[in-house]
């Protein structure tokens, strides 16, 4: 009866795998694996497909990237671009507009992401997302909130926390304070990760509410003091962003 009962457990975890497979377009000859090889088929799996999907391992990546580009810095740039000089796909082309916007390029980028938008792909969510970040870099606050209203309209579920902070940075580039305000106390009250925190310390700063942005730095403060490295690593852009919001409010006193 125990070997029964282990035999369901590793049928049921192959289940909830191949259930997982199905829904984000895996390749079927992982069903053959998953319930050929139940246990082990899960394993691998988890390990190749499921874990690197997680926020935890995607963290991760940002963090191994991040070194990369200190070491060299215009590495993600140059191969982007071969492969797209090689290939030019839409797939290619997403590649080098993300490349160029995290190489502190948004202009280049946002013309990338253009032309991906005018192709056959403009419905793609991650390109959506990719177009809006590079917009709000660019100031070009409409056209991010366009791409936005419409993510948000057809994907609800696609990567709330981003959809909902560039959002409110777009209404804040706007002038809309207001709708601004409510968008990031809406993902502080969902999320309440240090990005979201930053984002809404830094539009405090930014429209001089003294009291939101000492409160809001108190608990950026505590959340600092538990941070790994790995944690310091990924949240470095914001903070940095973060701190020259400080030294700029600073400096007008």
């Amino acid at each position: 009866m125990p070997f029964a009962g282990l035999g369901v457990l590793y049928l049921a975890l192959a289940i909830t795998c191949a259930i997982h497979a199905v829904r984000s377009g895996q390749q079927t000859y992982w069903l053959f694996i998953l319930f050929l090889f139940p246990l082990l088929g899960s394993i691998v799996y988890i390990f190749a497909i499921w874990l690197p999907r997680s926020r935890l391992e995607r963290g991760a990546m940002k963090a191994v990237s991040a070194a990369v580009r200190a070491i060299d810095p215009g590495r993600d740039v140059r191969e982007a671009q071969a492969a797209f000089d090689h290939a030019p796909t839409a797939q290619n082309q997403m590649r080098l507009a993300a490349a160029l916007l995290d190489a502190g390029d948004p202009k280049a980028a946002a013309f990338q992401y253009e032309a991906c938008l005018a192709g056959p792909h403009a419905g793609d969510p991650d390109i959506r997302l990719g177009a809006a970040h590079a917009f709000v870099e660019c100031h070009r606050y409409a056209d991010a909130l366009h791409y936005l209203e419409l993510l948000r309209g057809d994907r609800p579920d696609f990567r709330p926390e981003p959809v909902s902070l560039l959002r409110a940075r777009a209404l804040a580039g706007l002038s809309r304070a207001s709708d601004a305000r409510t968008e990031f106390e809406s993902a502080v009250a969902r999320f309440g990760t240090y990005e979201a925190n930053a984002e809404y310390a830094i539009f405090a700063y930014a429209t001089a509410d003294t009291p939101t942005a000492e409160r809001l730095d108190a608990d950026l403060a505590r959340i600092e003091a538990r941070w790994t490295a790995h944690a310091r690593e990924v949240n470095d852009p914001v903070a940095r962003r973060l701190r020259a919001a400080r030294q700029l409010v600073g400096e007008h006193r």
